[in-house]
């Protein structure tokens, strides 16, 4: 709005007075109408008449702009008057038309957010209709009260307050959230405010002025998706049935429900294959897990363990009948006449007083199988009386399909350990072969119980690059089943390492082997189970990169004595498939100790998975030569008295980093220019001068001119060359295009076609690998031998 003017106007109605408002106002400027008579600026009306009248009490002038335009102000004229009272002059304040101002009144009083003004001493001042009526009474009421006479003492308001005085006292803008009953109301609400500082023309703080909006759904949104976020990684942390399903009830008591219930059927607790599709009739549930926020649970009419049958008109087996969640609530003839025929819950109902609920009753089916029902229980009072809605049925399906994925990755791991036939230990690796990454040891015990050997095995695969991939697999059972199965995946993860896959790629292209596995064999063993750990170490940058199939997670022993259990997200386990893996990368100084083992280290009889961790953790920071001697100190901590039946085997794989130097690696980031690749042959030159490898550096020559070339030609920015001295010398290039490179053979006349060829005849290997957005091709070559001494060729 445009601010107030002010002129000055001598009594012969000749302007000798002009503000920077009254410039803003009409556009004249002061030097435009000093000495003019102010009636030239009026677009109609006498002058004398309408100072009177102005003087009377004000009132509506037309005004004439310098632009032409004709604007209506509402003005009010007061006399100067000199030393002894006689008039000299109008003073003339002049503002816009008022109905501006009603309008913004209007949209104040209107305005659908709850609107305050206080002063500085946290006092009301104003408060529009929506605030009026959240604070349950009129504006009369609340103005020149203090808040906290008007609100509960509680937290909430205390904070409020605290947020009015910090706007005082600093002079600035400030936003505040709270979840509260409302002083009008026992509903609860979420509540996004902003709060402003309110001054005057000067600068003078005059006081405080919000806006409070009523964020309860946005609120409750972020808790549904904070919760099937944590649901991500709270659900499913272990293979067992019970566990999983208490999971999901601690998940989500209190807030989704003040009770819930996990039924399962019996063959889901036994291995056995439940029911394929919905389940009807009277069905015969047992209970695995309940929680309440109410300590004991009282709630509970079934005790944990123990089985009841529901009947086909309860909402439980309604559930399970038709395969979708079933909402109802207390006066529901179906929910009614259940708890009305169930002594045991009509007593509890009595016991709590719970007069009036809401019921959600959620089927848990994994692959189209039914597993059992989880019964969601909220009740309804003052404080809380919102039922269930369509959201909250919506959260409960995802929960509930979430818990039932992994109560069946629990039961099929299960059946899969208890009728898995054997595992051979000829099979394992019986020699490594040689890389520089880093030290290792391992060690490998067999089960003694008579089911057998189980599926246990390791491996340290050299890969490009000078990089090294540690693996620990676990397959499911025992005999020859699980051996066979055990000596396909080493295989297979042999075969996908050599294609240079990120770890979690390459568990997911074994999960997909394993169900392949099971299909084929399905008809003479069943499905086919494993864990699998892949870790891929970078002795150049250190970095190791993790991914688990549903295996342990690694222990870590530092230099500097600390041991740490890598925090791995456990995934499924190999052959569930559908469910994505995830990798972790991590910095490992050099020396550290990666420790790799199968569940059979850290699950003896009398040590839970914790207790057997920090046990390990122990076991490696105890003094030791080598790491021969800290294999031989965890086996001794954890199985000091190992039993004839121990019932599974056990793996452990420990590596210690190794890191290169830096005057072992050179790096250049080259343009998209195929002038550079004269320079580049001239820098490996040089690179290898340096490193006394003059030898080697007509092949070397050939090889980066050809890969650099290629990097141009075909895959583009960014392109970067590097050379790596090791136990060979390694030349990698890395450019922007994903397409891997193939030899093909080359017409008489063609002008290309020979790269590849040429680099695989110069070198002992070479190939791709992915490299981020683009890939990298490397080709490694002997270190010259150096020569026998003269004296060496007479000893």
């Amino acid at each position: 709005m445009t601010s107030d003017a002010t002129v000055v106007v001598d009594v012969r109605g000749v302007i000798t007075g002009w503000s920077e408002g009254a410039r803003r106002l009409t556009g004249y400027a002061a030097a435009e109408v000093f000495g003019r008579p102010a009636g030239a600026l009026l677009a109609g009306g006498a002058p004398g008449e309408t100072w009177r009248a102005l003087e009377e009490g004000g009132g509506t002038v037309a005004v004439r702009r310098r632009d032409g335009r004709r604007v209506e102000l509402a003005a009010r004229a007061c006399p100067l008057l000199g030393e002894h009272g006689e008039r000299l002059g109008f003073v003339v304040t002049v503002a816009p038309d008022d109905q501006g101002r009603l309008i913004g009144e209007a949209a104040f009083q209107q305005a659908s957010v709850s609107m305050s003004v206080f002063d500085t001493e946290q006092r009301y001042l104003r408060a529009n209709g929506t605030a009026c009526r959240v604070m349950g009474m009129a504006e009369a009421e609340l103005r020149d009260r203090f808040f906290l006479d008007m609100s509960e003492n509680a937290e909430h308001s205390r904070g409020f307050l605290r947020h009015l005085r910090e706007v005082v006292e600093t002079g600035a803008p400030v936003h505040y959230e709270s979840y509260t009953r409302a002083p009008s109301g026992m509903r609860e609400h979420a509540w996004n405010t902003e709060m402003w500082p309110v001054r005057d023309t000067s600068g003078r703080l005059l006081g405080t002025a919000l806006a409070a909006f009523d964020s309860s759904e946005q609120h409750w949104a972020r808790q549904r998706l904070a919760i099937l976020n944590e649901a991500a990684t709270a659900i499913g942390t272990t293979l067992d049935v019970v566990h999983t399903a208490r999971e999901l009830a601690e998940l989500v008591v209190p807030r989704l429900a003040d009770f819930v219930s996990v039924d399962l059927l019996d063959s889901v607790l036994q291995g056995d294959e439940p029911v394929v599709g919905p389940v009807g009739a009277d069905v015969v549930m047992r209970r695995v897990a309940h929680h309440s926020r109410s300590p004991g649970v009282p709630e509970a009419a079934i005790d944990l363990g123990a089985a009841d049958v529901y009947p086909p008109f309860s909402p439980p087996a309604r559930a399970l009948a038709t395969g979708r969640a079933v909402l109802t609530g207390v006066g529901e003839p179906g929910l009614d006449t259940w708890i009305a025929r169930h002594d045991e819950r009509s007593a509890k109902l009595r016991e709590t007083d719970a007069a009036d609920f809401s019921m959600m009753a959620v089927p848990l089916v994994a692959r189209g199988t039914t597993l059992g029902v989880a019964v969601f229980v909220r009740q309804l009072t003052p404080q809380h009386p919102d039922p269930f809605d369509r959201d909250d049925v919506s959260l409960a399906q995802e929960l509930a399909s979430r818990a039932a994925v992994c109560v069946d990755n629990a039961r099929r791991y299960t059946r899969e350990r208890t009728t898995a036939l054997a595992l051979q230990r000829s099979l394992l690796p019986r020699a490594m072969t040689a890389q520089a990454a880093v030290e290792f040891a391992s060690r490998y015990l067999p089960a003694r119980s008579q089911a057998g050997v189980g599926g246990d095995w390791f491996d340290v695969i050299p890969l490009s690059g000078t990089r090294v991939a540690l693996v620990v697999g676990d397959v499911v059972g025992h005999g020859i089943h699980a051996s066979v199965t055990m000596g396909r995946l080493r295989t297979a993860v042999w075969t996908l390492a050599d294609v240079d896959l990120p770890p979690d790629e390459l568990l997911t292209h074994l999960d997909d082997l394993v169900g392949h596995l099971a299909t084929e064999e399905g008809s003479v063993g069943g499905e086919i189970g494993a864990t699998c750990l892949y870790a891929v170490y970078d002795p150049v940058s250190r970095r190791c990169t993790i991914a688990s199939a549903g295996h342990p997670p690694p222990v870590t022993l530092f230099p500097d004595g600390t041991v740490e259990v890598v925090e791995v997200a456990a995934g499924p386990l190999l052959g569930v498939g559908g469910l994505p893996f995830e990798a972790t990368e991590l910095v490992l100084p050099e020396g550290t100790v990666l420790a790799l083992y199968t569940d059979g280290l850290v699950e003896a009889r009398d040590l839970d998975v914790d207790a057997g961790t920090a046990a390990l953790g122990t076991a490696l920071t105890a003094p030791a030569a080598t790491l021969e001697d800290v294999c031989d100190n965890v086996l001794k901590t954890l199985l000091p008295d190992r039993a004839d039946d121990a019932p599974d085997d056990v793996a452990l794989l420990l590596a210690r980093t190794r890191a290169l130097d830096t005057g072992q690696v050179a790096v250049w980031d080259l343009p998209s220019d195929p002038a550079v690749v004269a320079t580049v042959r001239q820098y490996a030159t040089e690179r290898l001068t340096e490193w006394g490898l003059d030898e080697a550096s007509f092949v070397t020559e050939l090889v980066v001119s050809e890969l650099v070339t290629n990097a141009i030609r075909y895959g583009g920015a960014p392109i970067q060359l590097r050379l790596i001295r090791d136990r060979s010398l390694i030349c990698e290039v890395s450019d922007a295009s994903s397409t891997s490179p193939h030899m093909r053979r080359a017409r008489v006349y063609d002008e290309g076609g020979r790269g590849l060829l040429l680099v695989a005849q110069l070198t002992d290997r070479w190939g791709s690998r992915p490299s981020g957005s683009g890939k990298t091709i490397w080709a490694e070559q002997a270190l010259p031998v150096e020569p026998a001494s003269f004296d060496g060729l007479f000893a």
